[in-house]
């Protein structure tokens, strides 16, 4: 088997057992280049020498390419805030090895392993690296600070090289020829590369979603990625990129993506999709005025967002207000009713009742209602002004600001 063959079956192999790297891996950018030991993954592109990858096994190949999925994210998910370059770049690569360890992906030669960092943050790992070699250095503090300057030092592989760097001091006519014909193409490469990072940071985030939804995810992810984990995210960001997986749900190869297959970056193509989806609005006495007003608020700016959509409006308390079927074009133009006391249970039966192949059902509410006793076959998003424990769904908090 071939080098080539054995990335192709390695993808094809992360699809169906780690759906998670798979999917991200299958949009990789691969470049051989055999001046490497090994491989480098820089979140661009997964560099590789192709002897290495012959010499090791399918397995250890599809560990190669989850490294490379998991750089391409961490691009999009920069934590390094001021950090060495090269030096932060190890420490995520530690912490991103002990994942895949961790999932049962076989640890390739020269890979950058140590059981200790196991759950542990990047921060974290830079940190003891960091005084690892303040205490190597010992009296050569001089070198070491000029070392952890300078960002021409780099982590070329998931073992350590070394590369040649031009003294700061030296002079270069050549460079400087150079460095005026990069200038004239830089706005426009500039412009191509920000497009690119938005289509493929929008596309991790709904396979993320998607995956979430699906239990599916892999084990310690939270350790890589943790911005995907934490509440400090904007909300309505969250909340329409949720709501987007259901508008933008079916990934496919054929054809793929022809946007950015010129730079042979091989993406998956996004069907646009009808987004049809449940919204239930509780109008009971414990919600108030200003409290109902962004919920509305945040119903119309769902349906500005999307051009093609059926949207199942419900308001209820303890009993079924209202329900109006919105498509695109119409005004949301309505009458509250309620006020009395708050019962989550009809709106879920009048779902399984009256609308056929619910997927999604949003419920805006403060949560101080009585629950169903069993979860429904669709998902359920919980949008409240606050976190509060629900026995089914997820829940998304309304934050000011």
């Amino acid at each position: 088997m071939t080098y080539l063959e054995k990335i192709q079956k390695a993808k094809a192999r992360l699809m169906l057992e780690q759906p998670y790297f798979g999917t991200i891996a299958s949009s990789l950018k691969l470049e051989q280049n055999n001046e490497l030991l090994t491989f480098l993954s820089d979140g661009e592109a997964l560099r590789y020498n192709s002897e290495y990858i012959d010499r090791l096994n399918i397995h250890e190949v599809e560990f190669v390419m989850a490294n490379g999925a998991m750089h391409s994210v961490l691009k999009h998910q920069d934590r390094s805030a001021g950090r060495t370059k090269w030096l932060w770049q190890t420490a995520t690569d530690y912490v991103v090895n002990s994942m895949l360890v961790n999932n049962g992906m076989q640890l390739p030669e020269y890979a950058n392993y140590e059981k200790k960092f196991n759950g542990m943050y990047a921060e974290e790992v830079y940190q003891m690296l960091r005084d690892e070699m303040m205490d190597d250095a010992f009296g050569m503090e001089e070198q070491l600070q000029q070392i952890m300057k300078d960002d021409d030092v780099h982590n070329e592989n998931i073992q350590m090289q070394q590369e040649n760097v031009a003294s700061p001091d030296a002079t270069d006519s050549k460079y400087d020829n150079d460095s005026k014909d990069k200038e004239e193409t830089s706005s426009e490469s500039t412009q191509n590369s920000e497009a690119l990072s938005k289509e493929l940071k929008e596309q991790f985030e709904q396979i993320f979603q998607k995956l979430n939804r699906q239990g599916t995810l892999p084990q310690d992810l939270k350790f890589v990625v943790p911005e995907y984990f934490s509440h400090k995210v904007d909300w309505r960001e969250f909340l329409y990129g949720y709501i987007a997986t259901y508008s933008k749900s079916t990934y496919s190869f054929v054809p793929p993506n022809m946007k950015y297959l010129y730079r042979g970056i091989y993406l998956p193509s996004l069907s646009s999709d009808l987004l049809r989806i449940v919204i239930s609005v509780d109008t009971s006495g414990s919600v108030d005025e200003t409290l109902l007003s962004t919920f509305l608020g945040e119903i119309s700016s769902i349906m500005q967002s999307y051009p093609n959509y059926e949207i199942d409006l419900i308001t209820a308390d303890a009993k079924i207000q209202s329900h109006n079927v919105f498509l695109p074009g119409e005004s949301l133009d309505y009458t509250i009713s309620g006020g009395g006391g708050t019962d989550f249970r009809p709106v879920f039966q009048y779902v399984d009742q009256q609308i056929n192949y619910p997927t999604l059902l949003l419920y805006f509410t403060d949560g101080m209602g009585t629950f169903p006793k069993s979860e429904p076959s669709y998902d359920v998003m919980w949008v409240m002004p606050k976190e509060l424990d629900v026995p089914f769904g997820e829940v998304m908090v309304l934050e000011e600001g």
